[in-house]
């Protein structure tokens, strides 16, 4: 199947899947879990690959940063429970259960040159470890038989990737490690290494084992990632049956440069796959994310037989579905993409699921086996950097492992998502995707900044992209009355008929003639002005209005978040909400400055602040007219339970009543009219940091949303709501 046909088959599931034609069965997120709940004193904490107790009520994940393994109680599963860490003397790597035992690879390497590990097994409910077994070499993936009877190790021994490139070979070479379970004990005397060097065509005395999984036959399939090459060994004898190269792929409509814009035009030859997790589907094919490494990364998955044969490869499919669902992470084009990189398979009732995890998009997407092509069902706003996933068949619930934590200061902290599997009439997540173009590329998008609603059209908007996208700064047409909203139209603003540079769109309003106000704000480090913008219907800038000198003689990084008009024709007054105090401003007040289209004139007025938390800082992120009042989005900069303050304030236009700048400023009164934090949980996710759009529609609705901060150390979800003020 060509790419074009490909991304026309996703873009009409996706349109299947949200219509609400009849219900079917989706994952819908219920909860979350912050690790660091486990480990307080922790300054970084990681859940990385994830299992769960045989009865489904507690959850095992692996710590690196940590040194240990956590423990989460989901006997409610909408709300998790801290259930206490084990300290390792090692790095666990991964983890499985085989009983009321935890079975955990712990790398104990003191070099790359000397590695070492151990296969530790834990006892489940006293959370102490009972056994250890020398693996010999440095462990990474580890896999149990459904049977319980047999462990499977991969001992990948990795390269420093400080030397020479991180190109191999670099001694010593991995192996496959078999151990033999009886009763639920592990019997370390087993221990069985097999050889897979002289298999792979790219350095063969140098397998580096990634993963590894077992079929009800006892074959182990292994992936040899940076060898791009896959085995498959007899797991009782300990005999290599089969071996192939996992190939290569030519890659068509992608984005190939990370340059602030998302360009699906690119092209890549002969990209090779590097396989990273893998799965048996069944006892005669298995499942794999192309992750990629240096010299590869297909953006795919694809599924193989046992014998070495290509059963089905989803080409760029992965990255034009984050591209519509705005988690396309732009940094990572020139490489790999999305990065697929964690897979699972699970069965719930009749039917297989694959589950792919996106680490660079934050995404996991959801396939049905079919026995052929796989079927697009969902995907999943899983959380930063998605590593590991189990499935809960028996309580119809699905686990995500999310390994990225940005630290303790207010910051998104790595997370266990939970979803529950049940009928409905479309996934909850998105909330917002993109239609294809002209030629059926996705229209990319994200970091959306700033809303703004027609006049006329119930349910029609327009958003802007903010600086993220620096080379393609965007006005999106928004049909708010589809579910999900829908992004149909995307104008790129443009100067002398180029892209326009050097703008960080935050803000957006009609100008009543058929075009748009657009505020941006400046950054003096990256020689971005602080300046208002009028552009016509088609993006181009018709007029650029720098702000005036009284104004940026106090300027700071900070500024204009919103822009909005009160009046009309020669009395039309646009008002800029500034986002935090600049030079001269009294602490705890913020301007919301005035600029008089037809005469030139600026002036402000003072905004009270609430007061932040420690640690924390305070400030406005959208501005909009209605009627008698101006509504504000004031927010502080802090994420998940940190958070204390995203809401909506109004302000009596009638005090919209400008002083000059420089001088003594009047100060209006405000009024809460939403706390925007129980929406922002409401679909069991961790509170978002940036509620930057804000719009009231031709019929009074009111519509909010977040920006993802295009994906670069953030989840990339965004969220978009309506509610009625």
């Amino acid at each position: 199947m060509t790419a074009h046909k490909r991304l026309a088959v996703l873009s009409a599931a996706l349109l299947l899947s949200t219509a609400g034609v009849q219900a079917a069965p989706y994952f819908n997120r219920i909860a979350n879990f912050p690790v660091a709940l486990n480990t307080p004193d922790a300054e970084e904490t990681s859940a990385e690959i994830i299992t769960v107790s045989e009865d489904g009520m507690t959850l095992i994940y692996s710590d690196s940063p940590a040194g240990g393994i956590g423990f989460v109680d989901i006997t409610d599963p909408t709300l998790p429970k801290a259930k206490g860490f084990l300290a390792l003397e090692g790095e666990p790597t991964t983890v499985v259960v085989d009983g009321g035992k935890v079975f955990a690879g712990v790398n104990t390497s003191e070099s790359f040159t000397a590695p070492s590990g151990n296969l530790s097994m834990i006892d489940l409910a006293s959370q102490a470890v009972e056994a250890s077994c020398d693996l010999g070499g440095q462990p990474d993936s580890v896999a149990r038989s459904a049977d319980g009877a047999l462990i499977a190790v991969a001992i990948e021994n990795e390269r420093d990737e400080d030397l020479n490139d991180g190109e191999i070979p670099q001694m010593p070479a991995g192996a496959l490690a078999l151990l033999n379970v009886t009763d639920g004990v592990v019997d370390c005397d087993s221990l069985k290494l097999v050889d897979l060097t002289g298999l792979a065509e790219i350095a063969g005395d140098d397998p580096e084992p990634e993963y590894v999984s077992i079929n009800s036959q006892h074959e182990v399939v292994v992936s040899l990632q940076e060898n791009n090459h896959f085995v498959i060994v007899d797991g009782e004898k300990g005999e290599v049956t089969a071996h192939f190269s996992a190939g290569s792929v030519d890659l068509e409509g992608i984005d190939t440069e990370d340059n602030g814009s998302l360009d699906f035009t690119g092209s890549q030859s002969e990209r090779l796959r590097e396989p990273d997790a893998v799965k048996w589907i069944d006892d005669e094919r298995f499942v794999v994310a192309n992750e990629g490494d240096y010299n590869g990364g297909s953006r795919s998955f694809s599924i193989f037989s046992k014998s070495g044969e290509m059963l089905y490869d989803s080409g760029a499919a992965l990255d034009h579905l984050a591209a519509q669902f705005g988690h396309y992470p732009d940094k990572r084009s020139d490489a790999k993409g999305v990065e697929p990189e964690g897979v699972d398979v699970a069965t719930f009732g009749e039917d297989t699921y694959l589950l792919i995890g996106l680490e660079r998009a934050s995404l996991v997407a959801v396939y049905k086996d079919t026995g052929a092509e796989a079927e697009f069902v969902q995907a999943l706003p899983s959380g930063i950097g998605p590593e590991g996933a189990v499935a809960i068949p028996s309580r119809n619930l699905l686990v995500t492992a999310n390994e990225t934590d940005l630290g303790a200061d207010g910051a998104a902290r790595s997370h266990v998502s939970i979803f529950e599997l049940a009928d409905a009439e479309a996934p909850a997540y998105p909330h917002i995707i993109s239609d294809l173009d002209a030629d059926g590329r996705p229209l990319g998008w994200v970091a959306l900044s700033g809303l703004a609603a027609d006049a006329d059209k119930p349910g029609m908007l327009y958003g802007v992209s903010d600086s993220f996208l620096g080379n393609q700064p965007s006005i999106y047409t928004i049909d708010a009355t589809a579910q999900p909203a829908r992004i149909t139209t995307k104008t790129i603003v443009t100067r002398n008929g180029d892209p326009a540079q050097k703008l960080d769109l935050e803000g957006i309003a009609l100008d009543g003639e058929g075009g748009f106000w657009l505020a941006s704000e400046g950054r003096t480090d990256r020689l971005i002005p602080h300046a208002l913008y009028r552009v016509k219907a088609d993006g181009k800038i018709a007029k650029e209005v720098p702000f005036p000198a009284e104004l940026l003689a106090e300027e700071i990084r900070f500024g204009a978040e919103g822009i909005t008009m009160v009046g009309e024709g020669e009395d039309a007054t646009l008002w800029i909400a500034m986002q935090r105090e600049w030079q001269n401003d009294a602490k705890g007040m913020v301007k919301l400055v005035s600029y008089k289209p037809a005469t030139g004139e600026w002036g402000a007025v003072n905004y009270p602040l609430e007061a932040p938390a420690e640690g924390a800082w305070v400030g406005l992120s959208e501005i909009t007219a209605h009627g008698d009042l101006v509504y504000i989005v004031e927010r502080d900069n802090q994420i998940g339970e940190k958070a204390q303050l995203k809401a909506l304030y109004s302000v009596p236009v009638s005090e919209l009543v400008p002083g000059a700048l420089g001088g003594e400023l009047p100060t209006v009164t405000k009024t809460l009219v939403r706390d925007f934090i129980p929406d922002l949980t409401a679909t069991g996710g961790y509170v978002l940091d940036k509620v930057e759009g804000f719009a009231i529609d031709a019929a009074g609705t009111g519509f909010a949303v977040t920006d993802n901060d295009g994906v670069d150390d953030s989840s990339g979800e965004t969220m978009f709501w309506s509610f009625n003020l």
